[in-house]
């Protein structure tokens, strides 16, 4: 089964560089255009089914992508930021910038907010449901620490040793046929590169 990885495109509080976990906030109009321009490689790709988290701005992105009638869940919503909710990201950093770092590597979650294990064990929880019903390209719409939590559970790439998810990105991931799971693309774009996406 190979997993392909779309995270949403820009949302109005990536543009204002606020933390969302699992606020529902939208796509910007820039998060519009990323997810309309990624729909050619999505549907020359093509997908036997489709997953998406449920919040608004993955199910824009979904739609938009052209994913065929996705099945949207809960269980893949961004982890939980707890009070940082809302908050710029530079205010963070400058309070707290080592707790942020911490969080950013999956060692330790913010105040209230969900473990970096606990959202890796339900992301993965879903993919392990999925790989029941074959399927050769799995859709998978959803979040940028989403995408980290598989890679990290899958490939042993720990969210410290890779750089965030752009926006509107497909990476893929080959699982089973009793080979080892490999990393076959990893935030690519249809006409550009992004080494600085936001979190």
């Amino acid at each position: 089964m190979r997993l392909l990885l779309v995270r949403h495109g820009q949302s109005k509080w990536n543009a204002a560089r606020r933390l969302q976990g699992q606020a529902d906030v939208g796509l910007s109009i820039l998060g519009e255009g990323q997810a309309d321009a990624l729909r050619p490689t999505i549907e020359a790709i093509g997908h036997c089914r489709a997953i998406s988290s449920d919040l608004e701005r993955v199910r824009e992105t979904a739609l938009r992508i052209g994913a065929k009638t996705p099945k949207f869940t809960k269980d893949l919503r961004e982890i939980d930021v707890g009070e940082w909710t809302g908050r710029g990201i530079e205010e963070i950093r400058a309070e707290e910038e080592a707790a942020y770092q911490g969080w950013r590597a999956g060692t330790s979650a913010p105040p209230g907010g969900e473990s970096w294990a606990n959202f890796v064990d339900r992301v993965t929880s879903v993919i392990e449901e999925e790989r029941r019903s074959p399927c050769e390209n799995l859709l998978i719409v959803c979040h940028g620490g989403v995408i980290r939590a598989i890679l990290q559970h899958y490939v042993g790439l720990d969210p410290a040793h890779i750089i965030p998810v752009a926006p509107a990105s497909l990476s893929a991931l080959r699982i089973g046929n009793g080979k080892p799971p490999r990393l076959e693309l990893f935030n690519h774009l249809p006409d550009s590169l992004d080494f600085g996406a936001p979190d």
